[in-house]
């Protein structure tokens, strides 16, 4: 059979590669919206880069977060001490089970929170005295990031 050749660690490489790629994809996705609205803003207003360049950033965390389940995953499956080409097939699929929450998590809540961003950076534009009502909005969207996050790690844990 073809995945008994390739073996568990290819597996459970995919999805930690998975769990980085996604997330990173994400993050550059919801960056990118959050810049551009920043862009219309601070053409017209220079002074709110600041706020402007924390808006942004935001979206980029996920990023960050698929960046340690892949670090985690790959000292979990044995890379660092030389370990992970025993893994059997079935421990291959459960590393890359654990990979998910984050890879999809990431991704998506990236999106998401960049778009939040974004009309967070409309609120700044409109009503500067406000721009604290879109960081809590943004943080609402994180708060799913972390628990994407915290599920891959506490499954990483327990393989």
């Amino acid at each position: 059979m073809f995945l008994e050749n390739i073996g568990g660690l290819a597996i459970a490489m995919l999805g930690s590669g998975l769990a980085v790629g996604l997330s990173c994809v994400g993050s550059a996705k919801g960056t990118g919206i959050a810049g551009e609205a920043g862009t219309g803003l601070l053409s017209e207003d220079p002074s709110k880069s600041g706020k402007v360049m924390v808006l942004q950033l935001l979206p980029g965390t996920q990023g960050l977060y698929g960046l340690v389940v892949w670090f985690f995953a790959l000292i979990q499956m044995g890379m660092m001490d030389g370990t992970a080409a025993n893994l059997t097939l079935v421990e291959g699929f459960r590393y890359f089970a654990a990979c998910m929450p984050m890879a999809f998590g990431g991704l998506l809540s990236a999106i998401a929170q960049g778009r939040v961003a974004a009309g967070s950076i409309n609120i700044l534009a409109k009503k500067p005295d406000d721009w604290s009502k879109g960081l809590i909005l943004c943080g609402i969207v994180e708060f799913y990031a972390i628990l994407s996050l915290l599920a891959s790690m506490l499954m990483l844990l327990w393989i």
